[in-house]
């Protein structure tokens, strides 16, 4: 049997369900509504990953890098060492958008070639073996077009595979919808994709996460609980049932 190269997420269940990790040079779409934990989960998997001596770059689209860090601050696993030496980089994607004077509304073809062009350059530049976007839809809003949305994120993830950087994508979808994204492409163009969502009981929302896809590996589909707390992060559990 063939060994497969891995990118362990650090978080001890779920690379169990993926079977040891995310297939190396994979991009994965990591859905959820508003509050659902995508960032967090992205942030860790950055962080566990700097602590192995995996360089990895966060651009964020939607929060400004003040907000993020302080809401990251009051996680044990979060260290600000790692940021400051340059192993985590954040950077603010509407910053370098500025910069090449591009229209932070709609992007033409060359607008989002141009951009491409960085992100590749930027990832090259600095090494890095993960990648966070967060998120893909606020970047899918600009593009206009599916074709646009297609053409970009296969082009990033196979120029990303190729770098041997396993890439992580937030999509933001409405609460209480099951669908993966909000233009109906980005699941199709992604190797995994990664489902956190919640069910109601007994007037309490219980976050979930469920594993849809993951291209390459043998994985679990089962749906577990999650909880999100500030000694351990991210953290799931098998999913009870409920008796009523």
């Amino acid at each position: 049997m063939v060994e497969r190269d891995l990118c362990q997420t650090g978080i001890e269940e779920l690379d169990i369900q993926l079977g040891g990790g995310i297939p190396t040079g994979s991009t994965v779409l990591m859905v959820g509504s508003s509050g659902s934990g995508k960032t967090t989960m992205c942030m860790q998997f950055l962080i566990n990953g700097a602590k192995k001596g995996e360089r990895g770059v966060f651009f964020t689209i939607t929060e400004p890098l003040f907000k993020l860090t302080k809401n990251m601050e009051g996680f044990d696993f979060y260290d600000k060492e790692l940021i400051e030496s340059g192993m985590v980089n954040l950077i603010d994607l509407r910053i370098i958008s500025e910069r090449l004077g591009l229209d932070t509304e709609k992007y033409t073809v060359e607008d989002a070639s141009a951009l491409l062009d960085i992100l590749r350059d930027i990832a090259d530049e600095l090494n890095v073996k993960r990648l966070v976007m967060d998120s893909i839809t606020a970047l899918c809003y600009r593009l206009q077009s599916k074709e646009m949305i297609r053409d970009f994120i296969f082009k990033l993830g196979s120029s990303l595979a190729a770098m041997k950087c396993t890439t992580l994508l937030t999509s933001e979808i409405p609460p209480r919808v099951f669908q993966y994204s909000q233009y109906g492409i980005e699941e199709f163009i992604s190797d995994g994709i990664m489902f956190l969502g919640d069910i109601e009981r007994k007037g309490d929302l219980i976050r979930t996460f469920q594993l849809i896809k993951m291209r390459g590996a043998n994985h679990s589909r089962a749906k577990s609980a999650m909880s999100i707390s500030s000694k351990n992060g991210i953290e799931l559990a098998p999913l009870l049932r409920s008796r009523e």
